[in-house]
């Protein structure tokens, strides 16, 4: 492939990832615009609807303002003034880092891959401003810095990802990086790498079994769900659209569930508590998956943080029980590091879903980040020491029967 096609391959490639992104709430709304508004409404309402909610997937912070009409129907004092949403609706950006890592695979295998990579990033920026600029409107202004570098930002990890993958299939010398790790000192190197993998499995760990049971509780709670979609009268189309928006909120739910495992728990609005121990929730958004929250105090909600707890003594009796290294390492900076790493990317994960979501009540929506970066930190260092210790503990009694049995 020549220079010119390359650049136009891997141009295409990042124009088709935003336009997947912005399709996706985008398709449902002209349906509805077409079929139960009748075109009356102009459709650039639906667009700039679709770009905003594209640009919220990814983080960018958005300033609405309601109309006088509407704000003096609300009845309420400071219902005119500007609100700014910040919460991120993950689904978009987990939906742009997969298509990032398939752009990557394709722009690998050309024969210009820094070529294709700078082009798709640059496309990729090109239309990120594009699609903020066009959203802008006096009643709801996102910000065109954000909306440019936020989604430029995921989109690139994805494309690292896909680029580094092919990579290791064409080419397995590895990475100057692994290469510096590996001219460590032989303790320092296993210390690091076996912390690195403890910490990044545990919190994997307890996110998966967050989905596990986010998804638990969406079906026990089916009835209370489908009551809501019906309170909320909002047809085929409109419940097609609102299943949509709930699809692109799942990656937040999961997260707060792993929120909720680890101890602190989350909030839907300022005063509310959810945790294993107490829930207090009171006026919620009409959201109808928010049916799958806990109504009132779990009597055993507090087998929940077992959760974590068992997660981090299992990566730690893994960890521990590995015959191939041939330098043990420091179970008490292994431990260490395994708690630090696995309560930064939990802490992450909670700041990356939390923010404000509305006026009032809905301006602290999700779980605090520092809570959770240290309670998940304890929990799993504590727990993949004493995983740890035992391991070390069953291959000694192994190794005990060897050194007693008599020579021949």
């Amino acid at each position: 492939m020549n220079r010119q096609l390359t650049i136009l391959f891997a141009a295409f490639e990042a124009v088709l990832v935003v336009a997947i992104g912005v399709a996706i709430p985008l398709v449902p709304l002209t349906m509805l615009w077409g079929i139960q508004y009748g075109l009356s409404i102009d459709w650039a309402v639906f667009w700039r609807a679709s770009a905003d909610l594209w640009l919220v997937g990814h983080g960018t912070d958005i300033t609405f303002v309601l109309d006088p009409a509407t704000a003096a129907a609300l009845g309420f004092v400071g219902a005119d003034a500007p609100v700014t949403v910040t919460i991120a609706v993950l689904g978009f950006a987990m939906l742009t880092v997969l298509l990032g890592i398939r752009a990557g695979r394709r722009v690998a295998e050309t024969r210009y891959r820094l070529l294709g990579e700078l082009v798709s990033l640059g496309t990729f920026a090109a239309a990120s401003f594009g699609v903020a600029f066009s959203a802008i409107h006096p009643l709801a202004r996102p910000s065109l810095l954000q909306g440019t570098l936020l989604p430029t930002l995921v989109f690139a990890v994805g494309l690292a990802i896909g680029v580094r993958r092919t990579r290791n299939e064409q080419d397995d010398s590895g990475s100057s990086l692994r290469d510096w790790m590996n001219d460590w000192p032989p303790r320092v190197h296993s210390t690091v790498v076996t912390a690195l993998r403890g910490g990044t499995a545990a919190a994997a760990a307890v996110v998966t079994l967050a989905a596990v049971l986010t998804a638990a509780a969406i079906v026990l709670s089916y009835g209370r769900i489908i009551s809501l979609y019906e309170g909320l009268h909002a047809e085929a189309l409109g419940g097609i659209a609102i299943t949509l928006g709930q699809l692109a909120l799942l990656p937040n739910l999961v997260i707060w569930t792993a929120c909720w495992l680890i101890g602190p728990g989350f909030a839907i609005g300022t005063g509310s508590a959810v945790s294993p121990l107490a829930t207090n929730l009171g006026p919620i958004p009409a959201i109808p998956v928010l049916g799958a929250l806990p109504p009132g105090d779990w009597p055993f909600g507090f087998v929940g943080l077992l959760v974590p707890v068992v997660a981090g003594f299992l990566v730690g009796a893994v960890l521990g029980g590995r015959k191939h290294q041939s330098v043990e390492p420091s179970r008490v900076l292994v431990a260490l590091g395994t708690g630090v790493i696995g309560g930064v990317i939990l802490g992450l994960l909670a700041w990356v879903s939390s923010g404000s979501a509305g006026p009032g009540r809905l301006m602290h929506v999700g779980p605090d980040p520092w809570a959770v970066g240290v309670f998940a930190a304890i929990e799993l260092g504590v727990s993949s020491f004493i995983g740890l210790a035992a391991a070390s503990r069953r291959s000694a009694d192994e190794r005990e029967p060897m050194r007693l049995r008599p020579r021949r």
